[in-house]
Parts: C-alpha cells; sequence; structure tokens
C-alpha cells in the first residue's frame, strides 16, 4: 500500500508536475478571449465558440483518458499514469504555440472562419493534452497516500505550485507589457493588434518554464507499476485488496453511488467560480472599470497571492474542522467579493481589496473539492483516474456552456466600450462568483445530512 505520507523532496516533486498545465490554463482562461477580441479582433461570438471547442473536447476527453488510464498497464517499466502524463505534456507543447500567435498565412481581409478552422485543430490537441497531463496527475494522489489529511496536504502542495504557475505568468505578463512601453512610449493603453508579440512571447516563455518543471515530475516521482483488468482480478504488481471487505468498483459501479453526483456537483460549482472569475476579471478591469491594461496582469497577480497564502492555512484548518466546514469558510470571502462588486460600482483602486477576498476563497474551495474527490475515491485507485474524469467533464462542458452563453449575451457588437458593456460585466462577475457561490453551498448542505461515503455492499 502507497504511504501514509511522503518525504518533502517527493511531495515537492509531484506538486510540480501539472506546472505546465497551470501555466497553459492560466493564459487560457484569462487571456484567450481578451486575445481573440481584442488583439485579433475576432467577434465575441466566435471568441467564445473557440473557448467552447476547446472545453468540449477537454470534457469528452477527461472521462476517456480516465478509462484508458486506469485500464492500460504503460509503457515498459513506467508507470501507467505516468506513461499519459508524458503523453499529455508532448501533446501541450506542440499544440500551445500556435494558439496565441495568429494564423500562418491569414491577411488583413482574410474572413474570420478560415481563422477559427485553422485554430481549432490546434485547440483540440492541446486541450486533449491538457486533459491527460491533469488525468493522470490528479489519480496519482490516492495512490501516493492513504490517510485524509496526507491527501489534503498533497493537494495543497499541489495548488501552492499553482499559484506560482499563475504569479509566473502575470509577472511574466506584467514585465512584457512595461518593456513594450518603455521600448515605445507612444503605445496605447488598449489592447490591439501591437500586442501581438507580447502574448507570443509570453506563450513561449511559459512553456519553456513548463518543461523543465515536467522533467523534474518525472525524474523525482516513483509510481508504483500497477495494473488491474476490467473484470477486478489483480496482477501482482497491484497491492493486495483482497484483504478488505470494500468492494472493488469498476468505472461502471460509480453511477450508481449518491456520493459521486454530490462531489460531482460541487466540483463543478467551483471551478465554475474559479475559471469564469478568472475568465472574465481581464473584461471587467478594462470595459466596466474602464482600467489601464496593466491591470490584467497585476489584479490576476493579487488574486493568486492572496491564495497562496490562504493555501497555508488549509491543512491545519481542514484537520480541526474537516474538509466540508473548511469549504464552507472559502464561500465566505467569495461571497464577500460579489457584494463588494455588486455595491462598488467604482471601486477603482479599490479592486485590489476586491481581490483578496475572491483569491483567497478560491484556494480554499479548490483544494478542498480535490481533496473531497480524493476521499471519495478512497483505496479505489482502479478506477480513481475515471472519477477524475468524469469531475472534469461536468467542470469543462459547464464553463464552455456558460462562456457561450455570456458571450451570446454580450450587448455591444463592436470592440469599442459601451455604457452597456460596462453594465455587463458587472454582472457577468456578481453572477459568476456570488450565484454560483449560493448553488455550491447547496451542494455542500446536502453532505450534513449524506456524507461522501462509498453506499455499495
Amino acid at each position: 500500500m502507497p504511504d501514509s505520507t511522503l518525504p518533502v523532496p517527493r511531495r515537492l516533486a509531484y506538486a510540480v508536475g501539472h506546472f505546465l498545465n497551470d501555466l497553459c490554463a492560466c493564459m487560457w482562461f484569462t487571456y484567450l478571449l481578451l486575445y481573440y477580441h481584442s488583439v485579433l479582433s475576432f467577434r465575441d461570438t466566435s471568441a467564445g465558440l473557440l473557448l467552447l471547442v476547446g472545453q468540449i473536447a477537454d470534457g469528452v476527453a477527461t472521462p476517456l483518458v480516465g478509462y484508458e488510464s486506469d485500464r492500460t498497464r504503460g509503457c515498459g517499466s513506467y508507470g501507467r499514469r505516468k506513461t499519459w502524463h508524458l503523453i499529455g505534456t508532448v501533446s501541450v507543447l506542440v499544440s500551445f504555440p500556435f494558439i496565441f500567435n495568429p494564423c500562418v498565412g491569414c491577411r488583413v481581409g482574410t474572413p474570420q472562419w478560415v481563422g477559427l478552422i485553422y485554430f481549432m485543430p490546434f485547440i483540440i490537441v492541446f486541450q486533449f493534452g491538457w486533459a491527460a497531463t491533469q488525468i493522470s496527475h490528479l489519480s496519482l494522489i490516492p495512490e501516493l497516500v492513504t490517510c485524509e489529511h496526507a491527501k489534503v496536504e498533497l493537494t495543497a502542495y499541489r495548488y501552492a505550485f499553482t499559484v506560482v504557475a499563475n504569479i509566473t505568468v502575470y509577472g511574466v505578463a506584467w514585465l512584457l507589457f512595461h518593456f513594450q512601453h518603455a521600448a515605445d512610449p507612444s503605445v496605447a493603453d488598449h489592447l490591439s493588434q501591437l500586442d501581438i508579440p507580447v502574448f507570443r512571447d509570453l506563450a513561449l516563455i511559459v512553456l519553456g518554464i513548463g518543461a523543465i518543471f515536467s522533467l523534474i515530475f518525472h525524474l523525482g516521482t516513483q509510481e508504483s507499476v500497477q495494473y488491474r483488468d476490467e473484470t477486478g482480478e489483480g496482477h501482482p504488481l497491484l497491492p493486495d485488496l483482497s484483504s478488505t471487505t470494500r468492494p472493488l468498483l469498476q468505472w461502471k459501479h460509480w453511477f450508481t453511488e449518491p456520493s459521486f453526483y454530490q462531489v460531482a456537483a460541487l466540483y463543478m460549482c467551483t471551478r465554475l467560480i474559479v475559471n469564469l472569475s478568472q475568465t472574465y476579471i481581464s473584461m471587467f478591469l478594462i470595459n466596466s472599470l474602464l482600467l489601464p491594461k496593466k491591470y490584467i496582469a497585476t489584479i490576476p497577480l493579487v488574486i493568486y497571492v492572496s491564495g497562496f497564502v490562504s493555501s497555508l492555512a488549509m491543512k491545519p484548518a481542514s484537520k480541526r474542522i474537516g474538509t466540508t466546514m473548511t469549504y464552507f469558510l472559502g464561500l465566505v470571502p467569495i461571497l464577500g467579493f460579489a457584494v463588494w462588486v455588486l455595491l462598488d460600482l467604482q471601486m477603482g483602486i479599490r479592486v485590489y481589496g476586491a481581490a483578496v477576498l475572491l483569491g483567497s476563497g478560491s484556494a480554499i474551495i479548490l483544494v478542498m473539492s480535490l481533496s473531497m474527490t480524493a476521499n471519495l475515491i478512497g483505496d479505489q485507485t482502479q478506477s480513481g483516474a475515471f472519477v477524475y474524469g468524469a469531475m472534469s467533464f461536468t467542470d469543462k462542458v459547464a464553463n464552455g456552456l456558460a462562456v457561450m452563453l455570456i458571450q451570446g449575451l454580450y450587448p455591444c457588437r463592436t470592440l469599442v466600450c459601451c455604457p452597456e458593456c460596462m453594465w455587463f460585466y458587472h454582472v457577468v462577475m456578481v453572477t459568476v462568483t456570488g450565484g454560483v457561490a449560493l448553488v455550491a453551498g447547496f451542494c455542500l448542505f446536502t453532505m450534513i445530512f449524506w456524507p461522501i461515503r462509498i453506499r455499495r455492499h
């Protein structure tokens, strides 16, 4: 069986395994709509369509990758999880640079549908690779450690590097905008096609950094070579589960577990809060608060620094009051952020204070939702990747549909800011934080009466 805890070097080696994904996800959610709409001049619905295609591709890939990751043996002596992680890493590295570069061969006057067709294959390959890396990395948690607090700790380590990745992206973005202005002070304070080199260089820099950390993960993480076939028959390299009285669940058995749906609903709400707020915070800053473009780097930076600080208190808090109550504590600052945005329509520099609330709350609920998923899996590691894949499926599809709905409701059809779009992003930020947080609170309430556990006999 896996150890109840891991030495610090092995924890760190594991935690950096998602660093490349986190770097790319940061750019994807924060800058994709902004880049295609404000820099490449795509229509708002076209930019939303690209994000929706990516989310659907990711949503479809996650359960399929989880299923295959559970049933395959891996490449030789290389573990099954690390094998899929390597496949995903290579896919991300070869596809992501094209997403934040203009269409090769496109010129002024080229129909926009040509650009859509050009970018879609790269987005699909990227999202497949992202899903393969995410699911294989998450499914290692219940295989590396056994006790609940060790899983929370390993998830907190993982999230700490997620925060570092986001801080890296926003820090590099701020530097690139700063150097751009220093080299040419006449560059406008709003986004335009002149900012294409900034986003291109940012994408290449984060890929180089992420590749180094992926190498550290593969060199420093040891995975037991395990395999269990579809009939549940154990193989010598698997821990012996025959001595336990718990049933051996395959992927199809999870659909009969009520807790599976409880955790999936809560995880979906969590990701909607985190991802949609990250996606629309830049639009909110530029179009609603009318702040300079440097704020699209500094405000997200504050969000993730505050998230990093709050992540330090998660393990002792969850150990003392449990993951459910810790998650509830994370919802409080998020609701505070929503109320602040709702009431303070001209917050200006006070947006830094609101960003602290959003960052601290988002970090807590994300780590706790992942810990609840790991606790649900427990010792059922033979189908753990499928569970993570199913959770991600609900998350990706819900996020993609939500973005497409929001883009479709966008009141302005030009790139020029108008009074309607100023109000629009205020409403969006309040809804995707406060509104979804209330739904998450209801999902959490059900867990008080029906705690997370496997009920199949």
